[in-house]
């Protein structure tokens, strides 16, 4: 018999894992110093001792493992694996479902600022006509999740674990939201679930490829740019995830000072930072999120996700309508004139002047007037 329960589930790290981690950046074995005085070699020594030291000494893990606890969070049994998520329902009871899929490096922890104004609009100055119920799932390998025991857990697997999960909740009319594999997840969504899916909203289309560029537009020139850069500079850690995940996972599991350095580069990569990840993030925001990496030691797992996706995905035929928000420093932002032959229910495009790859986490205010604004229309 098939367990469909919706359990609930609590975050409750024991003080050994604690101890266990205190223990480990106290006695991590530094490399030496790059040798650049900017990121360009990978995340800068001193930045990563000065992280470590504060997550050793001063991190207050209990008082943020609290303030996550303000959610409410379950599991559910899909497929064989257990999903940990947030299902924060709206004191609004028409309010509309929202599912919202993060990606790697991210967790949870990306959605922390927005969940409440989301729900509770008529709390923050907002329109209750604007609720959401929202649903935030861990991916599989991330978070709370269980990780896969066996192959086949990519994008097109999660987009149909939750949509699973929507219909388990109850929700038999509800919209998506994605960023990095979230926005894939979320076109999977959108193409497999078009009965209950009403619409989905991206930020990310990395598969999307240009047409003619005999005469390319601005907006187009940036976005070569930033594929370019990307493919010679910043997708080191793509190929490695996608090709030998289990290599990588070895030192990122044993280490936490690995595991930090590897997700702060991206901070410091793809946010709309000027330079510095805590001119957008604070210190404890980013070690919330390594922290749901580290817990369970999800480096590998984690990491698996680009080497089943990569290889495997299928090209799906999304007619939903669809909406897109635009920031400028997205690892590659999203071109409409690229993107309109894949989403011929493309009936919103929206472009931003501030903000990153991590755009609930960086301009929260920003994200959740573009949500309520696109999803308005499919009430």
């Amino acid at each position: 018999m098939t367990d469909e329960s919706i359990r609930p589930f609590r975050i409750d790290v024991s003080d050994e894992i604690l101890d266990d981690l205190r223990r480990r950046l106290h006695a991590t074995r530094w490399p030496e110093a790059e040798l650049v005085d900017d990121w360009t070699q990978g995340t800068p020594l001193s930045y990563v001792q000065e992280v470590c030291g504060y997550w050793a000494d001063d991190y207050d893990w209990r008082s943020r493992e609290s303030a996550l606890n303000r959610f409410d969070q379950f599991t559910t049994t899909i497929d064989g694996l257990d999903l940990h998520f947030v299902h924060q329902r709206s004191p609004h009871d028409d309010a509309m479902p929202l599912v919202l899929s993060h990606g790697w490096p991210g967790s949870i922890v990306e959605f922390h600022k927005v969940v409440e104004p989301l729900t509770d609009p008529t709390k923050f100055g907002g329109d209750p006509s604007d609720a959401f119920h929202v649903v935030a799932p861990s991916l599989p390998g991330y978070g709370f999740s269980a990780k896969p025991t066996e192959t086949g857990w990519g994008v097109e697997k999660i987009g149909h674990a939750f949509s699973t999960l929507m219909a388990r909740l109850g929700y038999d009319r509800y919209v998506a939201q994605g960023g990095d594999w979230g926005s894939a997840i979320t076109n999977v969504i959108g193409a497999v679930d078009p009965e209950h899916c009403a619409a989905i909203h991206l930020t990310l289309a990395m598969g999307a490829r240009p047409g003619d560029l005999s005469n390319p537009t601005p907006d187009e020139v940036h976005t070569l740019e930033r594929a370019a850069y990307y493919r010679d500079w910043d997708s080191g850690y793509s190929k490695q995830q996608s090709t030998r995940p289990q290599t990588v996972g070895y030192g990122l599991v044993d280490s936490p000072a690995a595991q930090a350095a590897w997700i702060l580069e991206k901070f410091w990569a793809w946010t709309d930072c000027d330079g510095h990840p805590e001119n957008v993030l604070s210190r404890d925001e980013m070690l919330d999120n390594v922290m749901l990496y580290w817990i369970n030691g999800n480096g590998a797992s984690s990491a698996r996700l680009y080497w089943e996706s990569f290889s495997t995905r299928t090209k799906l035929d999304v007619t939903v309508p669809v909406g897109f928000a635009v920031f400028p420093a997205e690892i590659v932002p999203p071109i409409r004139s690229w993107v309109e032959p894949s989403y011929p229910g493309l009936c919103h495009w929206a472009e931003y002047d501030k903000g990153g790859h991590f755009a609930a986490f960086e301009v929260p205010n920003v994200f959740v007037d573009e949500l309520r604004g696109f999803f308005r229309q499919f009430r």
